[in-house]
């Protein structure tokens, strides 16, 4: 009797431990790939998650007040059409550019300054678990306004309501615990928009509370979302792609090399990370009515994910898609952080990343100040590497060794 061979899963330990291993097959043999457990269907091919993502009306939001509503408080930007969504995405933008991007830069120096420090004279770091969540969080409230001394609690509400978001199968017990970390963040935040009401300060929490487009001014409700929204938003992305950026330097020596000679190529291979491997994995949406892909109608009413990590590896985007290089012609580093993109790390269309510009500083920053830093850098012995996440994607740890950093922290001797 033949062997039974299992179906396919992206949901398998399988397509967990590596999924980049089944890109190929999923755009060339399977591009629409349905998941009865959860009702899914997966669009692996550039130019149909592209299309999915540009095409506001085709293909909605409607999902996220299931799937981010219940733990955002409120509904997000992506959840918004119209005059609203206009309105409240230029208030959040305003925060995120001019002088307010460099007050935040300024931050963002502090804090990786700081958190580096003691790391330095040991010439050892997880890059990880001892930089990148410590530092994404700080950052996020620092640009809020909020107290970091609360850092800790804040980090753990955050990665309930993150779970919530991205779990696509979650049990009873850990929605709940979601739900809880979420009613528990809301009420953290309550007292601070309050006051941020009676004496605005420059933060973006006191701009939330004080702004105003075309009579369209924020509830408490509304602040809130924004809130938690701007702290996933910006605290998810920033220690994957941080660690990612030197993981793929560190493979690829020469490159490596090339960047600490001529940091003007610092950008191209921030958006070369971006691209091969992507933070956000998966972009939901719902058809408004029957679509076709690739021969395969998915009904109205459907949820679709499109695969990000899948099509930016897609050969007909891409030449050479598999590989990292910071020369790349056809990756175009200069609109790599704008709509027009052709990576689809930061999504596209309407509800295009608000903080892409964010995004780019605050890695560019840090990144810069780290590579003179971790002189000699190179994984620390018996580290073996594994990423982890479905939705989001990034290194559970990145233990790295380099030559130790004397006195001030600033210079070898």
């Amino acid at each position: 009797m033949p062997l039974a061979i299992p179906p396919f899963s992206v949901l398998s330990d399988a397509f967990d431990a590596a999924p980049e291993r089944f890109f190929a097959h999923l755009r060339e043999r399977v591009p629409v790939h349905y998941e009865p457990t959860i009702d899914g269907y997966f669009l692996s091919r550039h130019q149909d998650v592209k299309r999915v993502l540009t095409d506001q009306e085709a293909f909605t939001t409607e999902m996220l007040q299931v799937r981010a509503e219940p733990v955002m408080r409120g509904r997000v930007l992506a959840q918004m059409t119209g005059a609203e969504h206009t309105a409240k995405r230029k208030i959040v933008v305003r925060a995120f550019t001019g002088s307010a991007l460099q007050d935040q830069i300024r931050a963002i120096r502090a804090n990786a300054a700081e958190l580096i420090a003691p790391f330095l004279p040991q010439g050892r770091i997880d890059l990880v678990g001892d930089f990148g969540k410590p530092f994404a969080v700080h950052v996020a409230l620092d640009v809020l306004g909020l107290d970091r001394a609360d850092w800790q609690q804040v980090a753990r509400w955050h990665s309930g309501v993150a779970e919530f978001v991205t779990g696509l199968a979650l049990t009873p017990e850990r929605r709940r615990h979601c739900l809880d970390c979420a009613e528990r963040l809301e009420a953290h935040l309550a007292p601070v928009i309050r006051q941020r009401r009676r004496r605005p300060g420059r933060d973006l929490i006191s701009k939330l509370c004080t702004a105003e487009f075309d009579g369209i001014t924020m509830s408490d409700r509304d602040v809130t979302a924004l809130i938690i929204n701007v702290l996933v938003a910006a605290a998810e992305p920033a220690d994957k792609t941080i660690a990612l950026l030197f993981k793929h330097l560190i493979d690829h020596p020469e490159q490596m090399a090339q960047v600490r000679r001529d940091p003007e190529l610092l950008a191209a291979a921030i958006a070369e990370t971006l691209r091969l491997t992507p933070p956000v994995q998966l972009i939901p949406r719902q058809t408004a009515q029957d679509a076709v892909f690739a021969g395969t109608t998915v009904p109205a009413g459907a949820t679709v994910f499109c695969m990000i990590g899948a099509a930016n590896r897609d050969p007909d985007a891409f030449a050479d898609p598999d590989s990292f290089d910071i020369h790349r012609a056809d990756l175009g580093t200069a609109r790599s952080f704008t709509a027009a993109a052709q990576h689809l790390a930061f999504g596209n269309g309407l509800h295009q990343c608000v903080g892409a510009a964010f995004a780019r500083a605050e890695i560019e920053t840090v990144a810069a100040m780290l590579l003179p830093l971790l002189d000699e850098v190179r994984y620390s012995p018996g580290f073996r590497y594994r990423e982890t996440g479905l939705y989001t994607r990034g290194p559970a740890s990145l233990s790295l060794d380099f030559t130790p950093v004397r006195g001030s922290g600033t210079r070898r001797d």
